[in-house]
């Protein structure tokens, strides 16, 4: 058998001092944080950019400053028709308070009015921007207002001068800003590109944060292959391959997994315990698929080989393997037992030992002519029970200290050696007979069947969330980390 050792953990080589090292670990930890704000402001973008055109009528409502920075982004302007229509609506407003409803100039522009209206319900604006639902809620509300079914004459009836008239301007104006322009407001054009694509300049800002977090990931990993040898400036990518997903030009939704493990490493947030929730139930039913896996596996293989006769061989005629040390763990471990039983074991089942003793004597000689005749003289009636409460006594006393002064003198240990040494031979001999072989082969297959049958019985039983809840209570009731002190290997990278 070849013998190998263990080889000595290899420590990173550092020339600094304790209070350099310590300084660069605190200036690690907050660069470490930096980079997850970046990483984070990033992703807020990402989502914004994902989002921009769904919600668009969200931000133009409550967080117009947004549209007029990140229109041009996304290649979005006003419409011309709509807003030249809004537009032509303030001028009209701006006529009535200088000349009145009935000037000619009023009558001019509500004639505009009217023929731009039918452009837009003919022509449809609202279909570059897909607002479908918003052009049919414009033309809804106009003719719900006018009760008229037809758009283009209920716009026409609205902006004539007799309609203004009898509902009053005032109110007309009202409509028209609370229910009609907010819905002319949201429609935009968007420019498309030479591939007919919609333009999406957005890539234009992710670009700086692409070579920013591509550099840290670049330095991190040669950092990993610098301070771990045998580790590969590759080998520290792959360690890292979630920081990958910060260079996907497409797909950047996916970079919410590389964000959240550096916002929870770093220590900028604390994700444990949502983390610990959103995987909370999967964990506990694929961990206990998985037990419940490996069992019977193992189960399987030990029954395979009890019944191939495998194991038998293992025992009885065992190949070459490797050990940690020089020592015989099987004789150290016979040894140690031995040393258990003689002076701590026997110590306390002495009583025990006495009382067996004492049966076993007390019927081997009650059916003795000796102690049957020695009954019958005069006088020693009561004697032979006594000798034999004081023989059993003698003789567990001295199979006791027979024991222990053998076991402890250097003679007596070599006898008691042999002793063991034979009989471990002769109960291996006997061991390999066929027929004890072939029994004890179907105790242990039926052994193990039970105990594979039994366990899955029983873990079906068991809830597995109640299981995994019990492990995280002991994980919490370890003691918790220092927060300043970095995770060995990779946490600093």
């Amino acid at each position: 058998m070849t013998s190998l050792n263990k080889p000595k953990t290899q420590q990173p080589f550092s020339s600094n001092s304790p209070d350099e090292d310590s300084q660069l670990k605190f200036q690690w930890k907050w660069w470490s944080k930096f980079v997850a704000l970046i990483a984070l402001l990033n992703l807020c973008l990402v989502f914004l950019n994902i989002s921009y055109v769904p919600l668009r009528d969200v931000y133009l409502r409550h967080f117009p400053i947004i549209i007029k920075l990140y229109d041009p982004v996304k290649g979005i302007e006003p419409h011309p028709d709509t807003t030249h229509y809004i537009e032509t609506v303030e001028v009209f407003k701006s006529e009535l308070t200088q000349s009145g409803l009935k000037s000619k100039q009023t009558a001019d522009i509500l004639a505009d009015l009217r023929q731009q209206s039918q452009s837009i319900i003919a022509e449809n604006p609202f279909d570059v921007s897909n607002k479908f639902g918003t052009f049919a809620k414009l033309k809804r509300r106009m003719e719900y207002h006018i009760e008229i079914p037809y758009a283009q004459q209920a716009f026409t009836q609205f902006w004539s001068q007799n309609y203004l008239t009898e509902v009053g301007i005032t109110n007309a104006l009202s409509f028209f800003d609370e229910k009609i322009s907010p819905l002319l407001e949201v429609n935009y054009f968007r420019s498309v590109d030479e591939n007919g694509q919609y333009i999406d300049n957005f890539w234009k800002i992710d670009i700086y944060f692409i070579i920013f977090l591509g550099g840290d990931f670049l330095v991190r990993t040669l950092i990993i292959s610098r301070r771990q040898p045998g580790v590969s400036w590759f080998d520290g990518m792959l360690r890292r391959w979630y920081d990958w997903l910060f260079l996907l030009p497409t797909w950047r939704w996916l970079r919410i997994i590389p964000v959240s493990v550096r916002v929870h490493k770093s220590g900028l947030f604390n994700l444990e315990r949502i983390l610990a929730q959103i995987t909370h139930e999967p964990s506990a039913y694929l961990a206990d698929r998985i037990s419940t896996f490996l069992m019977v596996q193992v189960v399987n293989q030990a029954k395979d080989s009890v019944q191939t006769g495998e194991m038998a061989r293992s025992i009885f005629e065992p190949d070459p393997y490797i050990q940690v040390s020089e020592i015989d763990k099987m004789d150290a471990i016979i040894d140690r037992i031995l040393q258990l039983s003689i002076y701590r074991v026997l110590p306390q089942v002495q009583p025990d030992i006495e009382d067996l003793l004492r049966h076993s004597l007390k019927g081997t000689l009650t059916q003795s002519d000796f102690y049957q005749g020695l009954k019958q003289v005069p006088g020693l009636k009561g004697l032979p029970s006594s000798v034999i409460d004081q023989l059993a006594d003698y003789l567990a006393n001295a199979s006791y200290d027979v024991l222990s002064t053998s076991y402890s003198d250097a003679e007596g240990r070599e006898l008691f050696n042999k002793l063991s040494v034979n009989f471990k031979s002769v109960l291996r001999q006997e061991l390999q007979d066929e027929v004890t072989q072939s029994e004890l082969q179907v105790w242990l297959f039926d052994l193990l069947e039970e105990l594979k049958l039994n366990y899955i019985q029983r873990s079906s039983k068991d809830d597995p969330e109640q299981t995994l809840a019990e492990a995280e209570q002991l994980r919490q009731e370890r003691e918790e980390p220092d927060p300043d002190v970095p995770d060995p290997g990779d946490s600093l990278f």
